[in-house]
């Protein structure tokens, strides 16, 4: 395996890494459990709702035949024959000049065909009967919600690799889905390389630092959808590298290595994968900051090798790892969404590559603007906790200057786009 590097554009990077994506994996759950995963089939509807002809209101139901004279300065009086709530039906064949009291809810009764509201009528008593007193007409169909108004039988509801929500969780329920397929959150390994780190409770001593980017890909994976195994730092020495790697293979769907891809003496990931016999895709993209980002493939499952500098560590997972998640959960919309937006502030640095800046969001007379955060270095910490989007910039610029529409790749949106 040859370790000369020559850059290749993002977007066959990505191209790359999508032809080696694996199918995810369905399981069951109960409904109680299925709130926050991915649906793992599409749900449709296995019945009308409204299910019945039902009264959205507290009321009286009629028929409209009957009060077409009723005015201001003409009541008429309608006998009221029975009274239903909802999960009632009134069994009573109703007459003219006859009314059924109805609950919100309740079904409409056989011969009924309007709902005169409950605050619109004044009840009498007469010989031991209730009437009602109407001064206005209906027509027909008036307050009444009918069988299949909101969902009809045979609609497709929600799409398989929908993130259930408790919305999704409420239209479950409706359609009787006690329990649901959803797809299996895929297991994604973590290691830093590093002689520099310390794990996180340890006391920083000279020339050392705590490892920051397993926690972040770790909250970046938890944001996708999939679950974090972290396997520590990594070996010191090639061969055990290569056995810790091989093990956590059969124990993952996904491996992310960070740090150790650079051209350093220290970075040895390389050899790594050339010892594993993996198949590299890229081991060097045109791109700012990342552009040291190595990803390989080794029976059927991806291995990204990302910079340790945290900037570039995180743009390399949103645009390369996050889309590989999103579809193994069946999102039909794996990638991260894009839009457009007015550059706030100058971006006066070169770009021979195409730059993704951190950036803050903001809204102003319907419009959105994109602000930098912070420092554009890849080594930056500070800026990734404020950040919301990336600021795509095109290479082969002499910078950007305020009021230039740019896209923005949405970092929190959890919708997604088809295509990067």
């Amino acid at each position: 395996m040859t370790h000369f590097r020559k850059p290749i554009p993002v977007e066959k990077a990505i191209e790359k890494v999508w032809k080696c994506r694996q199918p995810g994996i369905v399981q069951t759950v109960k409904l109680k459990k299925a709130m926050g995963h991915f649906l793992g089939e599409t749900i449709i509807a296995t019945s009308d709702i409204p299910r019945f002809d039902k009264s959205p209101y507290d009321g009286f139901a009629l028929r409209t035949d009957d009060i077409k004279e009723a005015a201001s300065d003409k009541i008429v009086e309608l006998e009221v024959v029975d009274h239903i709530g909802a999960g009632m039906v009134s069994f009573k064949k109703i007459r003219p000049y006859q009314a059924v009291r109805i609950m919100t809810g309740a079904q409409i009764p056989e011969g009924c065909d309007a709902v005169m509201m409950l605050e619109l009528v004044k009840e009498i008593k007469k010989n031991d009967k209730t009437y009602i007193q109407v001064k206005r007409n209906l027509k027909k169909g008036e307050n009444i919600s009918f069988q299949g108004e909101d969902i009809q039988k045979g609609t497709r509801l929600v799409e398989k690799g929908v993130k259930i929500n408790p919305g999704v969780q409420s239209l479950l329920a409706t359609f009787g889905y006690s329990e649901v397929k959803v797809m299996r959150p895929p297991v994604i390994g973590v290691f830093a390389t590093g002689n520099e780190l310390l794990d996180v409770d340890e006391p920083l001593v000279s020339g050392k630092i705590r490892d920051s980017n397993s926690y972040m890909l770790g909250a970046q994976i938890e944001r996708c959808g999939a679950v974090a195994k972290y396997y520590g730092k990594i070996p010191d020495s090639i061969e055990e590298v290569c056995e810790v790697i091989k093990k956590a293979i059969d124990e993952v769907d996904v491996v992310i290595t960070s740090g150790g891809v650079s051209v350093g003496d220290f970075d040895y990931m390389p050899q790594v994968y050339e010892k594993l016999h993996a198949e590299v895709l890229c081991n060097k993209i045109g791109m700012r900051p990342g552009s040291v980002t190595t990803i390989a493939e080794l029976d059927g499952k991806l291995l990204y090798g990302l910079s340790g500098n945290p900037s570039a560590c995180y743009v390399g997972f949103e645009l390369y790892v996050r889309p590989i998640i999103r579809d193994m959960l069946g999102s039909k919309k794996p990638f991260v969404k894009r839009a457009k937006a007015i550059l706030a502030s100058d971006f006066p640095k070169a770009n021979p590559f195409p730059r993704f800046v951190r950036g803050k969001l903001h809204f102003q007379d319907a419009r959105i603007y994109a602000t930098p955060v912070g420092r554009d270095k890849s080594s930056v910490i500070y800026s990734l906790a404020f950040a919301d989007c990336l600021l795509v910039l095109p290479g082969g610029t002499r910078g950007y200057q305020k009021g230039m529409e740019v896209d923005v790749l949405l970092l929190e949106d959890q919708e997604g786009s088809e295509k990067y």
